[in-house]
């Protein structure tokens, strides 16, 4: 997290959605209405945020559309029809020469050996510069493409993630790094006692190994996880590189951050093993008032039936169909323990909202953080909670692409980069040298040394 002297640089991931992050986004004519299917804008997003040096890109997935009323869904367009992120990071990998590519795959619908194969590719054709976000998937809709009624029960999603993320660690490792001698003289291409079997048996899987692939020039690429219940900060103590999450309060923010670090410490890591990464939703103007009306502009365009799909989705997928918008949630629809516990929707309730102002404030990053303010306005924040242990960087969420990318960029890390707080120069050539991160050791070094 630092770049060649010393100093400590934050870092900036761009996440996105095909339109944007605000569930209105398609709507506004600064969007590229097609983008889902559109592999140029990609290319333009892409090769936007290298040459503002940003540490990566990141393309968020599920294995299903969502279920609903289709009446709201086909007002909202996200995650109803878009590429395949593997697919599309391997074609950007083509475009990009430093910029890191990370997508999320589900280990509750792969196996560990499809998943340490892909990734594994991704991180060869890109030299060095892929990560995968782990996550185990929340869209109920995804069990009924793999031939599930329901999904698996909550701890054993995670129990099945944590062997899952195991056995590609080690399938990484399938080849010494110097294992292939390519020696046309001898007719010896690779050296067999470099080539070793995994032979996993587990409760979850059953995996022989090795796989096909060399070993992947980062060792292993990257580990992203999303964080925010008690399960899954543990699983992110134990796996995560960086970890996304949503926080809204510089308190809790420094809790969080103190919290992750130290549960690490516990697995035989150390704090700067992890990093942390929460969501920002950032809306640019050159005054306040411009950008408080641009907020404005962009609520204008939420339907009513997306804003109580996006609401009821948000809050567990109670039913929202009957509740007037300029009203408040009707008493006993969210317990008040789930009011107060859950991050991703608690501080929708820390004041008096109409289901409207609710939709409205949760739809500008669906549970992230917006920022809303002059470009200095902005760095202010960001550097107020950098300075003071809450971050280690963002996750850069733009409410609508590209314009929101555009205006991120030539406004507010020009700001940063006068502070001192963000690159002018990528430090490395792969992902992980970017991030000072380490380049881990094969497990199978202390077998063979």
């Amino acid at each position: 997290m630092s770049d060649r002297q010393g100093r400590r640089f934050l870092k900036l991931g761009a996440f996105f959605h095909p339109t944007g992050h605000h569930v209105a986004a398609w709507r506004h004519e600064g969007a590229q209405i097609d983008a889902g299917t559109n592999f140029a804008h990609y290319v333009r997003l892409a090769q936007t945020a290298e040459k503002a040096k940003f540490d990566l890109v990141f393309l968020a997935d599920a294995v299903a559309t969502r279920d609903g009323s289709l009446e709201g869904l086909s007002r909202w367009p996200q995650y109803m029809a878009y590429f395949e992120p593997l697919t599309l990071l391997s074609a950007l990998a083509a475009v990009t020469s430093r910029i890191g590519l990370v997508s999320t795959a589900t280990t509750s619908y792969n196996e560990p050996y499809h998943i340490a194969r892909k990734f594994a590719s991704l991180d060869h054709i890109s030299r060095g510069r892929a990560g995968w976000n782990v996550v185990t998937s929340s869209n109920a809709s995804e069990a009924f493409n793999f031939g599930r009624d329901e999904h698996i029960a909550h701890r054993e999603r995670y129990n099945r993630a944590a062997e899952f993320v195991q056995i590609v660690k080690r399938l990484w490792d399938s080849y010494d790094d110097d294992a292939f001698v390519r020696d046309r003289a001898s007719g010896r291409y690779f050296e067999p006692s470099k080539l070793h079997f995994l032979n996993h048996k587990g409760t979850h899987f059953s995996v022989r190994g090795p796989l096909n692939v060399a070993r992947p020039p980062q060792g292993h690429p990257v580990l992203f996880q999303a964080s925010a219940s008690d399960t899954g900060k543990d699983l992110a103590a134990q796996i995560a590189e960086v970890i996304f999450t949503p926080l809204h309060d510089l308190d809790k923010g420094q809790a969080f951050y103190r919290e992750l670090k130290e549960n690490a410490s516990r697995y035989g890591r150390t704090s700067s093993d992890v990093i942390i990464m929460p969501g920002l939703n950032p809306i640019v103007g050159r005054t306040r008032e411009e950008a408080l009306e641009k907020q404005r502009y962009f609520q204008s365009l939420i339907h009513p039936d997306v804003g109580k799909e996006l609401l009821s989705n948000a809050l567990g997928g109670v039913d929202l169909s009957g509740v007037e918008v300029d009203k408040p949630l009707p008493d006993g629809i969210i317990s008040p323990q789930d009011r107060q516990s859950n991050p991703r929707f608690s501080y929708l309730f820390k004041e008096k909202l109409t289901v409207r102002q609710m939709y409205e404030k949760y739809g500008s990053a669906r549970g992230q953080h917006t920022v809303v303010g002059t470009a200095d306005e902005i760095a202010d924040q960001m550097e107020r909670w950098f300075v003071n242990h809450a971050v280690d960087g963002y996750l850069v969420q733009p409410p609508h692409l590209p314009a929101g990318l555009d205006e991120f960029i030539e406004h507010v890390i020009p700001r940063l980069q006068e502070r001192g707080l963000f690159r002018r120069e990528y430090e490395g050539q792969t992902l992980r040298e970017n991030l000072g991160l380490k380049r881990p050791a094969s497990s199978y070094v202390h077998m063979t040394a």
